[in-house]
């Protein structure tokens, strides 16, 4: 079993600690995917899903921007929605339309229905494929961030059969059925942890919890009341993989401490909130992630380098700051943007470091 980069020159895994760096470390959010042409060449050949679940095509996606770019992290390939696979749904993806469940959950008896398999018997592929990127990162010194979804994100996926404006269906038994709620959201917690876990024994030195729709969703007391006690026992359970965690939510602003306090290494902000505000709620002995609008990448260099600089400011050189777009990359964004962000990102923060 591969063991996780953990280099103490890992400026990314410092920076998770709250430790200096020498200039702030860059990843970004779908940094392997649909943006860059290697990964399109490949698609014209592959399913989504037959990338996924392939290790080593998804070890090369997942290479192909720390070949292009100067990157102080990698994010494995794949997607939050394939634990729900074990678990009994039936996934897809659609041209044109994104993730589809084709037997949602309606009824407290599906929610009995789904099983609690463990990662190894079902999401074997993608832990392969986190040790094959280990590998490769080793020499270079460069960590590999594993993910999953929180459990109210793959509930609202699981329930609604794929996004939604409203998660009308997602609140319905939320609200109506709240024994049923309790159960499906112990069943994804259980199935998340052990997946993660899994993860960081593959080699994953650090691992992030994407939790997309709660805050788009979720005003704060039903955050508190629906969300925040699964979340906490959550990275509660993570403290025993004994690698930085990363809680990135979007829509939280609100209510960022209460967010905050459920726990995670790291705070993933979004790109609604400013950095420095951020910051200021979750406190500054802890480390933050963020929150660059990914629609600046699609601006000239002229005008993208305001945002950038805007980001570093409110940082103002404070360690523990990782700098990344406030959701993932636009599939339109050129190229020539990502590799100037990440080399200027680099540049101007060592004015902060000197």
């Amino acid at each position: 079993m591969a063991e996780a980069v953990n280099t103490p020159e890992s400026r990314f895994l410092r920076a998770c600690r709250g430790l200096p760096v020498d200039c702030t470390p860059i990843w970004l959010m779908r940094q392997a995917g649909r943006y860059m042409p290697e990964y399109r060449a490949l698609r014209e050949k592959y399913t989504i899903l037959e990338m996924i679940r392939t290790p080593e095509l998804a070890a090369e996606v997942t290479l192909q921007p720390m070949r292009a770019f100067d990157l102080d992290a990698a994010i494995i390939f794949a997607d939050i929605l394939p634990p729900l696979v074990g678990m009994g749904l039936e996934l897809s993806f659609v041209p044109g339309k994104g993730p589809v469940i084709h037997n949602p959950i309606s009824s407290t008896h599906d929610v009995d229905l789904l099983g609690t398999p463990p990662a190894k018997a079902h999401l074997a592929p993608t832990l392969e494929a986190i040790e094959i990127v280990v590998r490769e990162l080793a020499p270079r010194g460069l960590p590999l961030i594993g993910f999953a979804g929180a459990p109210f994100t793959l509930a609202s996926y699981a329930i609604e059969g794929g996004g939604s404006k409203d998660y009308a269906k997602t609140k319905a038994l939320m609200y109506a059925e709240p024994a049923a709620w309790k159960r499906l959201m112990d069943k994804l917690v259980t199935v998340q942890a052990d997946y993660l876990l899994e993860q960081a024994r593959a080699g994953a030195a650090a691992l992030q919890v994407f939790d997309s729709w709660a805050g788009m969703a979720l005003g704060k007391e039903a955050y508190l009341r629906y969300v925040a006690p699964y979340n906490t026992r959550l990275f509660t359970t993570l403290e025993r993989a004994g690698v930085p965690v990363i809680n990135f939510s979007t829509g939280t602003f609100p209510y960022l401490e209460e967010v905050a306090a459920c726990g995670g290494d790291v705070i993933g902000v979004d790109f609604r909130m400013p950095l420095s505000a951020a910051w200021g709620k979750i406190g500054y002995d802890r480390a933050i992630q963020g929150n660059l609008d990914p629609i600046t990448l699609l601006a000239p260099w002229r005008e993208l380098r305001h945002h950038v600089d805007r980001v570093l400011d409110e940082a103002g050189g404070r360690p523990g700051h990782i700098f990344n777009l406030g959701h993932g990359i636009h599939r339109t964004t050129p190229v020539d943007n990502v590799r100037r962000l990440v080399d200027y990102v680099h540049a101007r923060s060592r004015e902060y470091a000197d």
